[in-house]
């Protein structure tokens, strides 16, 4: 929407306090419990500079850059649905009085975020679950109201993990669209700036009330190729071309079995998965019977209760727990909500324990060819 303009590191904290001064809480990136994760920053001290991410399959671990990058890590167990779609919230109360029950919604979340530190994978999370959430027939207004209240500061990555595949889903490294400013952090030669660029009528605002200064087009060049850095840096990929057909076609691989074998049902990659929304409610009352609440919380398909009828678990086996998740998340779900469910972030392949690869597991059945008969669609496994 404008031309690139550089701040300093000065004119970043200078941000930080001026969305505070707008009434916004500042969400980002800061370490903790030896990790770096999305929580409140009061100010840029906060962020996790001159820190970085060492991700594999089945490992993570933080350590100390050579220089003071601000945003030189890629991405933590943390995803931002958890402000926008919470691991646990009340939907609403009861309380009996005199024989009266008196039913209470619980009142919408309001609020008011700056989520700092949106990656281009991040951003399409969000717009995959807006289109869960607000853009069906049946709208989450909590959500809506959190979204809506939602200012977003993406920014672009110049690095990548071993563990990342947003190249092949389209979805990075570079932020193109769904902000309100992007920024990109440029360190050469002791000199420390972001080149900075508006997305919305809200993110001019801010860049009004910073005082930047223009970018020189050697400034983007730099952004540009620390960007194309990040990309190049990528070995890991996912082929998405007939990739909902070829799930379809091979429900029956064997291959299911095989990952069934290391696959321990723990439920961490749906957890930090930022477009896994599943969810399941649970009433709590206390010991008088006079007061009652209804909570919502996060789900997963791996869970033996969450596919439980009248009869049991339809999905009693881990190997069509593990296959639902997979083939929901790359197949049906383009049915749905008319694209893939995966962002490409790798956080399900790094915080898997036994470091299952979804990658590989879709290679696997590609390179293996069709080893399916038509699927029973009955019964329990």
């Amino acid at each position: 929407m404008n031309a690139p303009v550089l701040i300093d590191t000065i004119g970043l904290g200078q941000l930080i306090k001026l969305l505070q001064k707008k009434g916004y809480q500042v969400m980002g990136p800061t370490v903790r419990d030896e990790a770096i994760v999305y929580d409140t920053l009061d100010s840029i001290n906060d962020l996790p500079q001159g820190w970085t991410d060492e991700q594999e399959a089945g490992h993570y671990r933080i350590k100390k850059r050579d220089d003071n990058a601000y945003f030189g890590y890629v991405v933590g167990p943390h995803s931002w649905k958890k402000y926008l779609h919470p691991p646990r919230r009340r939907l609403w109360r009861a309380e009996q009085k005199d024989g009266e029950v008196d039913i209470i919604p619980e009142s919408a979340e309001s609020t008011r975020f700056a989520f700092l530190g949106v990656r281009s994978c991040e951003l399409h999370a969000i717009t995959i679950q807006d289109e869960v959430f607000i853009k069906g027939p049946h709208v989450d207004n909590d959500y809506r109201l959190r979204r809506e209240n939602a200012l977003i500061i993406a920014v672009n990555c110049t690095q990548s993990a071993p563990t990342c595949f947003c190249v092949s889903m389209n979805t990075g490294p570079k932020a193109e669209s769904g902000y309100d400013l992007v920024l990109t952090e440029i360190l050469e030669n002791n000199i420390h700036h972001f080149l900075v660029q508006a997305g919305s009528e809200k993110g001019l605002e801010l860049l009004g009330e910073l005082d930047p200064r223009p970018a020189k087009e050697s400034d983007i060049s730099k952004a540009e190729k620390g960007i194309e850095q990040a990309a190049q840096q990528m070995s890991r990929s996912m082929k998405t071309d007939g990739i909902k057909e070829l799930l379809f076609e091979n429900l029956e691989h064997p291959r299911w079995d095989e990952v069934a074998e290391r696959c321990l049902s723990c439920a961490n990659c749906t957890m930090v998965c930022p477009t896994c929304f599943c969810s399941t409610v649970e009433d709590v009352t206390d010991i008088t019977g006079d007061h009652a609440e209804r909570w919502q919380r996060w789900d997963s398909c791996f869970t033996m209760d969450f596919s439980y009828l009248h009869g049991g678990s339809v999905r009693s086996s881990t190997k069509s727990r593990y296959r639902q998740w997979m083939t929901h998340k790359l197949a049906s779900w383009i049915d749905q909500f008319g694209s893939s469910g995966c962002v490409g972030c790798g956080r399900c392949v790094t915080w898997c324990p036994v470091g299952i690869d979804i990658t590989e597991e879709v290679r696997a059945i590609e390179n293996a060819g069709s080893k399916t008969s038509t699927p029973s669609q009955g019964g329990k496994e």
